[in-house]
């Protein structure tokens, strides 16, 4: 498959350009490590060819506990593991092109209908769009009638929403252009404006709204959903201002992001990935994600991602390689068309 080509040469591309567009802002710049393009466009590759597997296979990983990605009864009320549409959408990003037979399996095993919460109706937009399905117009086989995912969102109450199902709502809507409801509940603007004023006094966000809960996790989730909304609000960019500089205070020495629990902290991953993401939303902070940029910091958050990347492909310390290997490969492909001047949300 011509894939593995395209990624490499993509990987390359990207690197080239990120060289000539955003130079180093090093703390420490004798010590400093980056990820070089080499080993960018090898780790890319482990991670890329491991999720073509899992789709292939059906499976969330190929060692230790592994369950079927797509399944009613394994998820009666979603028909998917947990994490699927980064999955999906991080193939896409890297140039994985979908079959017409992954594309109707893909359909068919979502579990969709009127009990279907506001976070589960954002996630299959997101992964219908991702495979090349109208969410608008979703066909399952069999069924007699199509399905508006995206008039059933704008139809959910995102009064009571935490912060995350807000911001996976928005950054759903912004994948196509859509057309809301007359009735709906909210609209872009207003959802904007709910994320907004749950900015914590710190400049992060946290998944129950308390200080001492903010967490990079929940707080690239807004400030990537923020960056979506296009919106020009002076309140809208300055929250993406603050939650940017949360991010970049809140690196480890090595990198990495991640939370703390009980005075313990835990980088992963996973929560590197959503911050690289978030900082791949605007042009002034891509930068950042191949840099050192903050006292006694040592290594850039990309390499730091990266390390997590095992040479089978599968990502070290994940749930699940599903979230695990999806939004690392998300990441990557946030990165690499953010410095083609482009949003791996735009999704065409």
């Amino acid at each position: 498959m011509k894939s593995i080509k395209k990624l490499i040469t993509l990987s390359m591309t990207g690197l080239l350009l990120a060289g000539a567009a955003a130079p180093l802002t090093n703390v420490h710049a004798a010590g400093a490590k980056t990820a070089s393009s080499s080993y960018q466009a090898s780790k890319a590759k482990a991670s890329y060819s491991y999720a073509k597997k899992m789709l292939a296979k059906n499976r969330t990983g190929f060692s230790g506990k592994t369950s079927y990605i797509f399944s009613k009864k394994a998820y009666p009320t979603t028909g998917a593991v947990y994490g699927y549409s980064d999955f999906l959408l991080g193939l896409k990003g890297l140039g994985y092109k979908f079959t017409n037979a992954q594309r109707t399996k893909i359909a068919d095993s979502l579990v969709l209908n009127r009990k279907s919460t506001a976070a589960d109706l954002a996630t299959a937009i997101i992964a219908t769009r991702a495979v090349g399905l109208n969410p608008q117009k979703l066909h399952q086989t069999g069924a007699k009638t199509n399905l508006n995912l995206v008039s059933a969102l704008y139809h959910r109450s995102m009064a009571k929403q935490t912060v995350n199902v807000q911001s996976q709502a928005l950054i759903a809507l912004s994948t196509g252009s859509y057309q809301r409801p007359s009735n709906a509940k909210f609209s872009k603007a207003s959802l904007s404006n709910a994320i907004v004023k749950n900015q914590l006094s710190n400049n992060g966000w946290a998944y129950n709204n308390q200080t001492a809960s903010a967490d990079s996790d929940t707080t690239a989730m807004a400030v990537t959903a923020l960056a979506r909304s296009k919106s020009t609000s002076s309140a809208v960019t300055s929250a993406i201002t603050k939650g940017q500089s949360y991010l970049k205070d809140a690196v480890y020495p090595n990198g990495a992001f991640g939370y703390a629990y009980k005075g313990k902290t835990f980088p992963n991953a996973n929560s590197t990935a959503e911050a690289i993401i978030a900082f791949s939303t605007k042009q002034k902070t891509v930068k950042l994600v191949n840099s050192v940029f903050k006292s006694g910091q040592t290594t850039s958050p990309m390499r730091a991602m990266l390390s997590y990347v095992r040479s089978t492909g599968s990502i070290k310390g994940a749930a699940t390689q599903t979230l695990g290997v999806g939004q690392v490969n998300l990441a990557n492909a946030a990165y690499r068309q953010a410095l083609a001047h482009r949003s791996v949300y735009s999704i065409k």
